[in-house]
């Protein structure tokens, strides 16, 4: 039996990038967003507290991100350390406002949002 393809959750964000000919991966069960070589947003949907949008930034951009996005956080599933990456939950009342005001500091080219991921490790073959 052939797996469902799961439907991209919050599809307005992608929309709202167009422009930027954003390319959408599968990752982790969720879904990765990219603009150029940088992945600026993941979207995320399932049944816990880590359903939202997760910006891709980093630590020292938190605090002026924050002052823009109340609702943002630090992802719970990553442990109680405070990782790079900060989220637009779900549950918040702001959410989609603050999704949408996300999309447009990465349409204006906010250096505070994105990050160039790691390559690949090649896998050595025997």
């Amino acid at each position: 039996m052939a797996k469902e393809k799961k439907s991209v959750p919050f599809s307005f964000a992608i929309e709202n990038l167009y422009s930027l000919e954003p390319v959408v991966k599968s990752m982790f069960g969720a879904f990765a967003i990219y603009v150029g070589i940088k992945i600026v947003l993941i979207l995320r949907n399932k049944d816990d507290e880590d359903s939202g949008v997760w910006i891709a930034t980093m630590q020292e951009h938190h605090a002026s991100l924050k002052k823009e996005f109340s609702s943002m956080r630090t992802i719970k599933l990553f442990g109680s350390g405070i990782s790079n990456w900060q989220i637009l939950p779900l549950d918040a009342d702001s959410f989609e406002t603050d999704v949408n005001r996300v999309c447009e500091l990465i349409l204006k080219g906010d250096g505070r949002i994105g990050t160039i991921p790691k390559p690949k490790k090649k896998k050595i073959k025997k």
